[in-house]
């Protein structure tokens, strides 16, 4: 049940046509989710805690660096040095009082990847390494948990989102892993990128749209444009490939 003060604060997006109060109490009730505490995860933290989101499981080891400032909205200069992810509880906590950040300063692992995204409602994928985003997509199938992928360089961006048993999932789409590197990035992208990814998972959550499953869209801000492509599911894909039905 929301309160007076909760039917104010939303009062523009529970207008919103198929959202309505219904729509805004899942999101109150909902647990996401947000693996990496950067660029991309970021607006995607902002833009859910902004929209209600009850819980929100944050997740990432790294301190902040000056060089992340560009595009990492949620840490500042005075947090050079601290955790990622209690920098982001800090500034989510101010922005919406109502809501639970849980901070986690771990790596995520093939070991403890289930367990750090068991029991939530959906998962963002905010990394910026594929062997990692990997081991999340895999847990995340096997649990049964919508995935949602976001990725950028430079100016470009993409996104795509799994529903285990329903569509491809991202070892569908992506075969081999690309040797590590230092990428470029202007901190548009993951803002725009983000900020899709934050709309995936209310849309999501409270049942409303259509998701980007089986398509990738990719964000070119060079030329600012949106292309699709279709992502079929991989009847061998050694990720999704036993969730058929499911």
């Amino acid at each position: 049940m929301l309160t007076s003060d909760e039917r104010n604060r939303y009062d523009r997006q529970i207008s919103i046509p198929g959202f309505g109060e219904a729509g805004q109490e899942k999101l109150k009730l909902a647990k996401v989710v947000i693996a990496g505490c950067g660029g991309l995860g970021s607006p995607a933290a902002i833009y859910l805690a902004a929209a209600g989101v009850g819980a929100i499981r944050i997740i990432d080891h790294d301190k902040v660096e000056l060089s992340n400032l560009n595009r990492q909205v949620l840490h500042w200069d005075k947090d050079i040095g601290r955790s990622k992810v209690r920098s982001g509880q800090e500034k989510l906590s101010q922005l919406n009082k109502n809501i639970h950040i849980e901070p986690i300063n771990k790596t995520i692992t093939g070991k403890n990847a289930g367990t750090l995204i068991a029991g939530f409602n959906v998962v963002i994928d905010a990394l910026d390494n594929l062997p990692t985003r990997f081991i999340i997509n895999k847990a995340a199938v096997e649990l049964a948990i919508p995935f949602i992928h976001g990725a950028v360089y430079g100016l470009e961006g993409r996104v795509m989102t799994v529903v285990p048993g329903k569509s491809a999932c991202l070892r569908c789409l992506y075969q081999g892993i690309p040797p590590p590197e230092k990428f470029p990035v202007l901190g548009t992208t993951p803002a725009v990128i983000g900020a899709i990814q934050a709309t995936e998972a209310i849309k999501l959550i409270t049942g409303i749209g259509k998701l980007l499953t089986n398509r990738l869209l990719i964000y070119d801000g060079l030329n600012m444009k949106f292309t699709e492509l279709t992502v079929n599911r991989k009847i061998d894909c050694e990720h999704c490939s036993n969730q058929a039905g499911k």
